[in-house]
């Protein structure tokens, strides 16, 4: 059963204030603080105390606020549309709140939850557009947190950006047709500068050339959807298809575009919906129609992605693209087992690699590197444990190497397996492990952290100790 949507106790919602009177009772910190956020709206400002202090009447004389200095009286929320009770007095504030609700206004009183008919968010302001975040007043060291984090990514001219594109709304949606020509309108705008943001619309408003087409090689990560890149979550937003593989998780493919068209082009050990001819067609086709698509790989486009085959179809057809890295396998499952992949004095090098480059019949370059220190991380090789492990010694790297073992690296349901070179080939036998395995081998491999780790040793199958001494004499 699908878990039910929270609900929510209060609804955010965007009051008009602009020439409103807000009134603020309180002449402290409290009432500085709510006349510091309301001050930040073209609302009239309204405070009643009868002794402010000194930092709250300065800020009286530099905003224009109306100040009351008199004993507060009901009369004064009068015409209110939002009234705030800051005066620290529990009493009185009750009052103010029985007042405000008697003559039909809202009410906040400041850090009594009980009293209050609405909350006050932390705010990101970019005027026109803001950003508010509420908690129903259950963690309000939270929401300053999140504001925070919010206020960092958004650029300082974004505001100005939405005002101008508010100027041209009209005439975009007179000159451009709906769907993809007056979307990508909206994204330019969004994601040009300021000070060359009208040309821009401008060009795009008069231009009559068709819609060119675009790829996005993005990398999805590992399978865990915050450790996706800011820029490949922005192309999802923008895409009008995601071309994605079967290792993508559904949870980061539903990241795109609502209504942007999702086409699986799985590829499984032993299950292919499409070949890559097939799939470098599809990508041709996509962008000849006009569209902006986002190719969705597993880990980094360019580690064991195939990636090169799919650039140079697209430009051989003359199709714009470009690559979004991702975080590959090798370096999550490092992570996960807090595992050094250089270490001083150690291993100073790396080798990626895939499992069936170790099934020829002649050891490829890179084996003298394993031998000589580097570490070594071994994509889809579960299914030839056995003779990664034989040939690798058959090379001369010693059977007692330190060996990482990793399942659903970054994901919550990851597994961690740790042993030596000769415990590898139990990994074939492993019917239990259905996810994509990784696999890292060499002496910076002890320094991992092993307390959250299964042995591989637990887990050899009778003979499995010779295994990898009978890969070494074949």
């Amino acid at each position: 059963m699908p878990q039910a949507t929270p609900k929510l106790n209060a609804f955010p919602v965007f009051m008009r204030v602009e020439g409103e009177a807000v009134a603020i009772i309180g002449g402290g910190e409290e009432a500085l603080a709510k006349a510091r956020l309301i001050g930040q709206s073209s609302a009239a400002l309204r405070i009643i105390a009868d002794a402010a202090e000194a930092e709250l009447l300065a800020f009286i004389a530099a905003n224009g606020a109306i100040h009351i200095a008199a004993a507060y009286d009901a009369a004064h929320l009068e015409g209110a549309v939002m009234v705030f009770a800051a005066s620290g007095n529990e009493a009185l504030d009750r009052r103010v709140a029985e007042d405000a609700r008697r003559l039909g206004i809202p009410v906040n009183a400041v850090d009594r939850p009980e009293l209050c008919d609405f909350f006050t968010p932390a705010l990101v302001n970019r005027a026109p557009v803001a950003i508010a975040i509420g908690t129903e007043g259950a963690g309000p060291v939270l929401a300053q947190m999140l504001r925070s984090r919010i206020d960092r990514m958004l650029s300082p001219s974004l505001g100005p950006l939405a005002s101008l594109a508010a100027s041209l709304r009209g005439t975009a949606e007179r000159l451009l047709p709906k769907g993809n020509a007056r979307r990508r309108f909206w994204s330019a705008m969004e994601a040009g500068q300021l000070s060359q943001a009208h040309d821009t619309a401008v060009d795009l408003l008069l231009s009559n050339a068709p819609a060119s087409g675009h790829v996005a090689l993005v990398g999805a990560g590992p399978g865990a959807e915050d450790l996706l890149t800011l820029r490949a979550h922005r192309l999802l937003m923008e895409a009008d298809v995601i071309v994605h593989d079967a290792l993508v998780p559904e949870a980061i493919v539903a990241m795109g575009r609502r209504d942007a068209e999702r086409l699986p082009v799985g590829k499984r050990k032993g299950c292919h919906t499409k070949s890559q001819a097939e799939i470098n067609a599809l990508l041709i086709e996509l962008g000849r129609d006009g569209k902006r698509v986002v190719r969705l790989k597993s880990g980094d486009p360019l580690v064991f992605g195939r990636a090169g085959e799919e650039m140079a179809a697209l430009r051989d057809a003359g199709i714009a693209y470009e690559v979004v890295p991702g975080v590959t396998a090798a370096f999550a499952a490092a992570a996960d087992f807090e595992l050094p992949l250089t270490l001083r004095g150690v291993s100073s090098s790396m080798v990626f690699t895939t499992g069936h480059d170790l099934k020829g019949n002649s050891l490829p370059d890179w084996a003298k590197l394993a031998i000589s220190g580097a570490t070594v991380a071994v994509y889809m090789g579960r299914s030839v444990a056995a003779e990664v492990a034989g040939r690798l010694i058959e090379a001369g790297l010693s059977p007692d190497t330190a060996v990482a073992v990793v399942e659903n690296a970054s994901l919550a349901n990851r597994r961690r397996f740790h042993g030596t070179l000769a415990d590898l080939p139990s990994l074939e036998v492993r019917a239990d492990l259905t996810g994509p395995v990784m696999t890292i081998i060499g002496d910076a491999v002890a320094g991992a952290n092993f307390e959250r780790s299964e042995p591989l040793a637990a887990h050899r199958h009778e003979g499995a100790a010779q295994t990898a001494a009978e890969g070494a004499e074949r």
